[in-house]
């Protein structure tokens, strides 16, 4: 039987106009889908007009002017609904979808869907859930005494992935997607016997520890930044208060 890491995977990533998932807006995305290792892969990108400015910061991250997103970008409102439709239809056919550091571009589609549609990511997994592999959580438990950071650079370099073309959607999808398999490849003794889905449940309780530890660290620090421990989605402020 074929082990998860050289099956289907897909992908999803997006560029946006900040970090803050409560406010800021998505400028572009991309879904990367792969049949195989080594095969060719599917890839469909979006570009948005996010209807705000553009702060100089973001362009400076992925190329993407507030000139060049109202002159070339789409509305978000269509963009949303297909981009949430794309990863419904993983969904639907049990095909993996790999994001890097999850809560971040999820939570933000969802507030975007919320801000746009009336709507909410969860809704479009109510007949088939999604099941998400995220290197960054992935690594972070599997290799927890490793010293350095873990961002997507950072896996690519360990893992002896290429990165072309960072902080283009389409190229952190595709490295992301490889690191992941990267990951399975190099501890398949803990791995392989696990299924995606159980794998989504244990990384939520992995990620609920990894944000308690860093939680602790800023605690011992004097830093006053909160760690939401919440994966691969963070609740609704609204709904959380």
């Amino acid at each position: 039987m074929t082990c998860w890491y050289e099956g289907p995977l897909a992908a999803f990533d997006t560029e946006t106009t900040g970090v803050d998932v409560e406010t800021d807006r998505i400028v572009s995305a991309a879904l990367v889908v792969q049949d195989a290792p080594g095969t060719r892969p599917r890839v469909t990108r979006w570009l948005v007009n996010p209807g705000v400015p553009v702060p100089a910061a973001a362009t400076e991250v992925h190329g993407l002017t507030e000139e060049h997103l109202q002159r070339n970008g789409r509305w978000p409102a269509p963009v949303m609904y297909e981009v949430a439709q794309a990863l419904a239809e993983q969904a639907a056919v049990g095909r993996p979808v790999v994001v890097m550091n999850a809560p971040f571009d999820l939570t933000l589609l969802d507030r975007e869907l919320r801000r746009h549609r009336a709507s909410s990511l969860d809704r479009w997994f109510e007949r088939s859930p999604l099941l998400v592999l995220d290197p960054r959580v992935l690594d972070k438990h599997l290799d927890r005494y490793r010293k350095g950071r873990r961002t997507l650079a950072d896996l690519c370099a360990h893992y002896e992935v290429e990165l072309e073309e960072a902080h283009d959607a389409a190229a952190d999808a595709t490295a992301a997607l490889e690191v992941t398999r990267a990951v399975g490849r190099r501890f398949a003794s803990r791995l392989e016997r696990l299924s995606p889905g159980e794998l989504h449940t244990l990384q939520a309780v992995w990620h609920a520890a990894q944000a308690r530890g860093l939680q602790a660290w800023f605690a011992r620090t004097g830093t006053e930044e909160i760690v939401d421990p919440a994966w691969p989605l963070r609740p609704d402020l609204l709904a959380a208060a």
